[in-house]
């Protein structure tokens, strides 16, 4: 009786004829160093400010005036004011009020926020004021912080908390919501009390939340630093945006906008940075995108 084997396959060959000793299926290739730099969102980003700045200094140049410079003279106006000792000190004038306006929102802000998403009875009297402060225009306050305070630091300072206090207080209390019940009643069946319970679980879990309002007040902060400035207070960067447009001077009007909002930016970054940091343990660990290579 003859038993029918089946014949070994034949080894795999490569292009060139050559045996492959290489088992299983073959790896991707690594991408090169210009498909990785590509592929990376800086890269994106510098694309699409060259290209709005093209765009921009051939509009400018088409269509522009004694109102609209074109991008490589606003740019130069923008280096020549850095230079300037009246920039920096519009820049120390506006800050202030941005620092300490900031600040009070984020201590009352986190406090308040934190309290309603917990007590339920405080947030039903307190929610009826915070949808106030929510559809509210700021500017329109103005006046009455005019005509309450005066002008000075103390109403660039409440302007700019009011501004940037609203968007604390909500994304606070919206962490605090998200925390899991079941893991606050396994605290108390372990016999936590209610200051160990907000210690270790309540605020660890509300961190990223509070982060978020706190990173999104910052901006609305910046808003209200340059609105009160150009509504109330001719000082600081508002006061010289006002004096640039008074005299028709386009291209240093347009360099201060852009340092505000490249300050701007430089804030969010760090406050988004800083938000990163401290909540590292509430993301997903990632993957690296490169396979791994075969070491045969």
């Amino acid at each position: 009786m003859t038993v029918a084997t089946t014949p070994p396959k034949p080894a795999p060959r490569t292009r060139r004829g050559r045996v492959s000793t290489q088992a299983g299926p073959r790896t991707a290739r690594r991408p090169g160093p210009l498909r990785r730099c590509l592929d990376r969102k800086l890269s994106y980003q510098l694309l699409t400010f060259a290209l709005f700045a093209t765009a921009w200094e051939f509009y400018a140049r088409a269509r522009g005036g004694l109102l609209l410079p074109g991008f490589t003279e606003t740019l130069r106006a923008t280096v020549e004011l850095l230079g300037d000792a009246e920039l920096w000190r519009a820049l120390y004038v506006s800050n202030q009020a941005l620092v300490l306006g900031f600040g009070i929102a984020v201590v009352v802000g986190v406090p308040v926020g934190t309290a309603l998403g917990r007590f339920r009875l405080l947030e039903r009297y307190a929610d009826v004021y915070l949808n106030i402060l929510l559809v509210t225009p700021v500017a329109a306050v103005i006046p009455l912080l005019v005509m309450s305070v005066g002008v000075g630091l103390a109403s660039r300072v409440a302007l700019v908390a009011a501004f940037s206090v609203v968007m604390v207080i909500v994304n606070s209390r919206a962490g605090i919501r998200q925390v899991d019940p079941a893991l606050i009643e396994m605290a108390r069946s372990f016999g936590a009390g209610e200051r160990w319970i907000w210690r270790w679980v309540l605020l660890p879990g509300a961190l990223p939340a509070i982060m978020t309002g706190v990173r999104l007040g910052l901006g609305r902060a910046v808003t209200g630093m340059v609105l009160v400035e150009l509504l109330m207070v001719s000082d600081g960067l508002g006061g010289l945006i006002l004096t640039y447009r008074g005299l028709l001077k386009a291209p240093p009007l347009y360099g201060t906008i852009a340092i505000v909002l490249a300050e701007a930016l430089l804030l969010v970054s760090a406050a988004h940075w800083a938000e990163r940091r401290l909540t590292r343990w509430a993301r997903t660990p990632q993957t690296s995108s490169y396979p791994a290579r075969s070491t045969r």
